[in-house]
């Protein structure tokens, strides 16, 4: 489970970074683009956080071990 401070950071973090890599004109259009794009579930900063749920997942089985 992650803090809702730490969730909301890296979805915003997510967000930009991806807006940065669209091919808008300017960084508001980008940004209002990849929101948009968020919000209807498709886009870049979703498949973020899909892949990774799916790597935590993945990864649950491990989380006993102490190295």
């Amino acid at each position: 489970e992650v803090k809702p401070e730490r969730r909301t950071s890296l979805g915003l973090r997510w967000l930009v970074n991806y807006s940065r890599n669209r091919g808008e004109k300017t960084m508001e259009e980008r940004l209002a683009a990849e929101i948009i794009d968020a919000s209807n579930n498709t886009g870049a900063s979703v498949k973020k956080r899909e892949d990774t749920h799916k790597m935590a997942e993945a990864n649950k089985a491990f989380a006993h071990y102490r190295w």
